[in-house]
């Protein structure tokens, strides 16, 4: 039994970097969503003590285990004159396209899982609106061009740090809205209106999670 009154052994920036990388192999492997796995990120690197570290890994199979089993990744999201929704615990492929036409899409991928650190969303919209909803702290590249419509990143933008998963939005909106949200962490239990009013009105640190 370990002796209570012998101090915590200190941690320091290679074993939070090595703590961060083993989080991240478990991401990549199903066992953590992506908003799971960037509360746990921010925590490492504010840890003091390699106990503290430890306890981040507390709960996950240590190395040499095989890949939990996944659902089948998504790839496509696509609607006419309606509406598609993807949320909860989905894997996310590499590349996903969401297209709408006349119609709108959400993409939630704060519970999701990501089978790369790096995926690719082609984003398609013709007179309807994709909204994709990704966790505050996730790297966001968007890039592509719009025509009597818009395309948009909102929400606080804190840097990247090196294991960030990054999520490239290529957008081409043809009279419609494309817009990426980036959530705080607190608002696990929000809606997608909730968010969306949240963000928009700036009022970050006023909601109660």
């Amino acid at each position: 039994m370990s002796d209570p009154t012998t101090p915590a052994l200190r941690a320091g920036d290679a074993d939070r970097e090595q703590t961060v990388a083993t989080l991240r192999e478990h991401a990549v492997e199903g066992r953590l969503s992506l908003e799971e796995f960037i509360d746990r990120m921010s925590t490492a690197y504010l840890a003091g003590t390699k106990n503290q570290l430890d306890e981040l890994l507390s709960d996950l199979p240590s190395g040499g285990t095989a890949p939990v089993s996944r659902r089948k990744p998504t790839r496509f999201v696509f609607s006419v004159l309606g509406s598609s929704e993807r949320e909860g615990r989905i894997r996310i492929s590499r590349r996903v396209t969401c297209l709408t036409c006349f119609g709108n899409v959400d993409l939630d991928l704060r519970q999701a899982t990501l089978e790369r650190d790096v995926i690719t969303i082609v984003a398609l919209g013709m007179f309807g609106a994709i909204d994709v909803y990704v966790p505050e702290g996730v790297e966001i590249d968007l890039h592509g061009f719009a025509l009597g419509g818009h395309k948009r990143a909102r929400g606080n933008d804190p840097p990247p740090r090196p294991e960030t998963p990054l999520v490239r939005v290529f957008a081409i909106s043809v009279f419609a809205g494309i817009d990426v949200w980036r959530v705080p962490l607190a608002w696990t239990q929000r809606t997608w209106r909730e968010v969306i009013r949240g963000i928009r009105s700036g009022v970050h640190a006023e909601l109660e999670p």
